[in-house]
């Protein structure tokens, strides 16, 4: 049972249907206000859920303790974050949740790139041939849909 908890593939799928969750209710929660208001909303919303999640299970670290090079990328990631939520639920106010998704998770793409010219990862070509077929299948259900 723990290696089902601990795997990696079981939290991305489960990250993966929230994903699609989010989607759905954001698109429903944003028809009726601004999309920035929206996302503090979701934004403060998160940030209890997390802080509840992180006392629980007694994660909290001593922030002096930490690098400066662990704060600068975790400073970046969160500006990232903060961005790209606001374009996703900017477009999710203003286009169709079924269209803005699949453009999204062009990120998977993005990140296959990234990773291959940032971090030195290596795919194999099975994968980037997968790679490829999300980015034609998000072009085909955005731009086709």
């Amino acid at each position: 049972m723990k290696e089902v908890i601990d795997s990696w593939q079981l939290w991305a799928g489960l990250a993966a249907c929230f994903a699609a969750l989010t989607a759905i209710f954001a698109k429903v929660g944003v028809a009726n206000i601004n999309s920035d208001f929206a996302t503090f909303v979701r934004t403060i919303i998160i940030l209890i859920m997390v802080w509840v999640i992180m006392l629980t299970k007694g994660a909290w670290e001593n922030p002096a303790t930490i690098s400066a090079k662990t704060w600068y990328f975790l400073i970046l990631s969160g500006l990232a974050t903060g961005a790209s939520w606001l374009c996703y639920f900017r477009a999710l106010k203003i286009g169709e949740a079924a269209k803005v998704a699949p453009i999204d998770k062009l990120s998977v793409v993005l990140v296959a790139v990234f990773g291959a010219i940032f971090l030195g990862e290596r795919l194999t070509m099975v994968s980037w041939l997968g790679v490829a077929m999300i980015g034609s299948g998000a072009a085909l259900i955005a731009w086709r849909g």
